[in-house]
């Protein structure tokens, strides 16, 4: 087994409210109603994170991530603070990814500008389509031509790594729709692209009122569809639902798909801890921003915590290692989780016998077939 070390560490930081709450969303996100007190939420995450600290064993960040909700509703000014205060805190290095996720909107892509001289140098934009119909299915509140234009607003503003997050199998969306989204993307020539499929999750009300969405046999013709487009466009799959161009993947979320550790902090903000001890924590904070701003920081500002068991430990790697389209080497399973490999051998020739699993070079990668069936490939490590 390979020597023990502490995995690399991130932090995510979560801004819970959006303009309003789309139908298939089941992030924790609420509607804004009345202002937005910037101060205090920047407070009260700086808070969270002080409760944070005494995970870091020496750790610098290697990478950033402001999520939501809507985080570009926050001002220029609000998003210093925040990134001055996290490195009054923690090593911080020059060269670490600092993403900010945003929405097409024009009060949005006017701070695009305030984000990048605060640190932010990653940005995220929340396009879905560049079909008007399909947006305005979604209960999205931006158009095509908004979107295009927060696309240069954000070059215009120095940033030189963008992603632009599309769906598929949206309601009313055909092939040619689908392909015509991602044609009008890779014009763009953005550094990243994150396509994924339209899923309906519970709690939402498209799940309750579901809209009609394309037959899974289209499904997955637009799946396969859009990923020969975007490798023949110089996109590289890295991970199921991300393509990049070469030497531009997100490191934080490959930091996740490695079984890395990160800090969270904000609403609802989940994070995860390897302990000298070699133990795995998982931490989690108050969904209600208004819980959540009276205790940040205090005993009551952590909802809830566990420690993980071996078998739990098991599924998580292979929850996130087995996203990645090169799969892992079997070296980084003992690495961070401090569990032998023999302990999931069975299941990993379970999986190789059915198709599911291959071994490669020294590494374990899901088949075609597996990348498909992911969650019955996942079965096996329940």
């Amino acid at each position: 087994m390979p020597s023990f070390q502490l995995p690399p560490l991130s932090l995510y930081i979560h801004i819970p409210w959006c303009i309003q709450k789309c139908p298939y969303c089941d992030f924790n996100s609420r509607a804004l109603k009345g202002n937005l007190n910037e101060k205090a939420y920047v407070n009260a995450l700086l808070a969270d994170l002080d409760s944070e600290l005494f995970q870091l064993h020496g750790r610098p960040l290697q990478s950033i991530f402001i999520g939501g909700g809507t985080p570009s509703l926050l001002s220029g000014q609000a998003i210093t603070d925040l990134l001055d205060g996290v490195q009054q805190r923690i090593p911080v290095p020059a060269d670490t990814e600092i993403t900010l996720e945003a929405n097409p909107g024009t009060l949005e892509a006017g701070r695009f500008a305030h984000y990048r001289t605060a640190g932010v140098n990653r940005l995220s934009i929340g396009v879905q389509s560049f079909d008007a119909g399909c947006l305005q299915r979604l209960g999205r509140i931006h158009g095509p031509a908004e979107a295009v234009a927060a696309f240069h607003a954000a070059r215009n503003a120095g940033f030189e790594r963008i992603n632009l997050d599309l769906m598929f199998g949206l309601p009313g969306q055909d092939m040619t729709l689908a392909q015509h989204d991602l044609q009008q993307a890779i014009a763009l020539r953005p550094e990243h692209i994150s396509y994924y499929q339209l899923t309906l999750e519970p709690g939402t009300p498209f799940y309750h009122a579901p809209p009609a969405l394309p037959l899974d046999d289209h499904l997955w013709e637009m799946q396969q569809q859009g990923e020969r487009l975007l490798h023949n466009s110089g996109y590289s799959q890295y991970e199921i639902s991300a393509y990049a161009r070469p030497g531009e993947p997100c490191h934080h979320n490959l930091n996740y798909w490695i079984f890395g550790d990160y800090l969270g902090i904000g609403a609802g903000a989940h994070g995860k801890s390897t302990n000298p001890d070699r133990s795995i924590t998982r931490r989690w904070k108050p969904p209600e921003p208004s819980a959540y701003l009276a205790t940040a920081g205090t005993e009551q500002g952590l909802s809830g915590q566990k420690t993980l068991a071996a078998d739990e430990i098991a599924l998580e790697f292979m929850m996130n290692a087995l996203r990645l389209r090169q799969g892992f080497p079997e070296s980084l399973y003992s690495l961070r989780t401090g569990h032998s490999f023999a302990t999931i051998a069975t299941p990993v020739k379970q999986a190789i016998s059915e198709g599911l699993l291959e071994h490669h070079n020294s590494r374990f990668s899901p088949t075609p077939l597996g990348r498909r069936f992911l969650n019955n490939l996942l079965e096996k490590f329940l």
